[in-house]
């Protein structure tokens, strides 16, 4: 009886659900369950809502569109206005009135655990992470919205560490909470990827709710979600921000 149970445990071994035991080895498991299968590039069109401290609030609409991994291209309506921000590989260049702003380098956190590291090296993406103050040694288990996930960067009862969150079973990105500002007055900023819905052989998250400590300050919604579309190259050309080939939106206004 004993060589049975044995037997039997051997078989179910490959089976069984190990616990991660890290942030590099959950960061491996997303890229891999998803390797071949993620969209390379998405467009939506989004209404941002943004709360201010009075009470009151302030919706615009803002058409985007997606290159995975590394890109993100926002046109703020009215897009004649020229009037938006470019992220690509590593930098952020924005635009007021059809002229640069600014630019700098800049990891986008909600870019690289929502999208990129489905698309790009494990290794990547963990660098990247490590670049933000996210300790991946340390992982636990835990529930969020009723579902089990993975956080990674903060024990227990910690909600001020750099962390994220991963929903355990289909291994997408659901929560990141940040401090920023200097060490004597940090604020904790909150983000959510909420209502997830099937894309192609990926996942989208059309409701996106951003937090500053514990208040709500802005919400994105998702419409018009499209997938692997092709899209122009001169999109992500920072000198071609107000000539580039945005028919991507046109038949959306």
């Amino acid at each position: 009886m004993r060589i049975l149970s044995l037997m039997l445990f051997t078989l179910l071994l490959p089976l069984a659900v190990f616990p991660m035991k890290d942030g590099s080895e959950l960061i491996a498991a997303m890229n891999k369950k998803y390797a071949g299968k993620w969209y390379r590039t998405m467009t939506f069109v989004q209404k941002t809502t943004t709360y201010k401290p009075d009470g009151t609030s302030e919706a615009a609409t803002w058409y985007e569109a997606m290159s995975v991994p590394g890109k993100l291209r926002i046109d703020i309506a009215p897009e004649e206005k020229g009037n938006g921000v470019i992220f690509a590989d590593g930098r952020m260049y924005s635009f007021r009135d059809g002229e640069p702003a600014a630019s700098r380098e800049l990891v986008h956190p909600l870019l690289v655990l929502g999208f990129d590291v489905y698309a790009q090296p494990a290794e990547k993406t963990a660098e990247q992470l490590r670049s933000l103050g996210i300790d991946l040694s340390v992982i636990r288990q835990d529930k969020w919205q009723g579902r089990a996930v993975y956080v990674v960067g903060a024990k227990a009862g910690d909600l001020s560490s750099p962390q994220f969150w991963v929903d355990k079973k289909n291994l997408y990105f659901v929560r990141l909470i940040e401090a920023r500002g200097p060490a004597e007055k940090k604020s904790i900023h909150e983000t959510q990827f909420n209502k997830y819905e099937r894309l192609k052989g990926g996942w989208v998250a059309p409701e996106v709710i951003f937090f500053v400590d514990g208040k709500k300050t802005m919400l994105e919604e998702y419409s018009d979600v499209q997938a692997d579309i092709e899209l122009a190259a001169d999109l992500w050309d920072p000198a071609a921000w107000m000539t580039a080939s945005r028919d991507y939106y046109k038949p959306r206004k």
